[in-house]
């Protein structure tokens, strides 16, 4: 768990996760606009596309008994993400997106509950299933499942901020470089986009506020040296 905090680091820490859960809204919020103008009064089935997304993550974290499986966990955090991106949708069109989400999120404890790799790989493909449960019981997106899904893979909220605004602007990096008229080249020197993703979020070191547009500089150029 997070450590204890004094007064002003607790104020310092509890406005910078505020101010990552605002910025994940409102990137959130602009493509949903995209998509349709009034996305909030459309009833889309937002908990069927986690509850979706819930089991391709399975797949990508292994889970057939009947042969070898080598889970990459690179792209079920990207999956994780994925299901950010539904849920964020969610709570926006519900107007349940208060302070205390980033708390949730903040609070993970990231510490495994077994030292043994097959108990804690089984807790996560628990924690996954329970979550997928959780949106088809109630059709719509209840957080605390989705705390103990990070919690179980590991994932911290400077992990999942990170990985959202890089999906966000990749998407964005896709679609200004011809996505859409089939122009984009999704592999670039013999590697997906993704994998250049994941390489590039782990070797930038910026401040949160200055993250989207240092990432997408650094796509920019690995994808014009090919």
């Amino acid at each position: 768990m997070p450590p204890p905090e004094n007064s002003s680091s607790a104020s310092n820490q509890g406005q910078a996760r505020y101010a990552m859960l605002q910025t994940m809204a409102q990137m959130q919020d602009e493509h949903n606009t995209l998509v349709h103008a009034q996305w909030r009064t459309q009833d889309y089935a937002y908990y069927r596309a986690i509850w979706v997304e819930c089991a391709e993550m399975l797949d990508h974290f292994g889970w057939k008994w009947w042969k070898k499986q080598d889970g990459d966990l690179d792209q079920v955090k990207l999956e994780l993400v994925d299901i950010w991106h539904f849920a964020l949708s969610e709570l926006l069109r519900q107007d349940r997106l208060e302070d205390s989400v980033a708390d949730a999120l903040f609070a993970v404890d990231t510490a495994p509950a077994s030292d043994h790799k097959d108990e804690q790989e089984e807790r996560f493909r628990l924690a996954i299933e329970a979550l997928a449960q959780a949106c088809l019981r109630t059709r719509s997106f209840e957080l605390q499942p989705f705390v103990d899904a990070m919690a179980a893979l590991p994932m911290t909220l400077d992990e999942l901020f990170a990985l959202y605004i890089g999906k966000n602007v990749l998407n964005g990096f896709r679609q200004n470089n011809g996505y859409q008229s089939g122009e984009y080249r999704k592999l670039w020197q013999g590697r997906e986009d993704n994998e250049h993703l994941i390489e590039v979020l782990s070797a930038l070191t910026v401040a949160p506020s200055e993250l989207p547009d240092a990432l997408y500089a650094a796509l920019q150029q690995r994808y014009d040296a090919d």
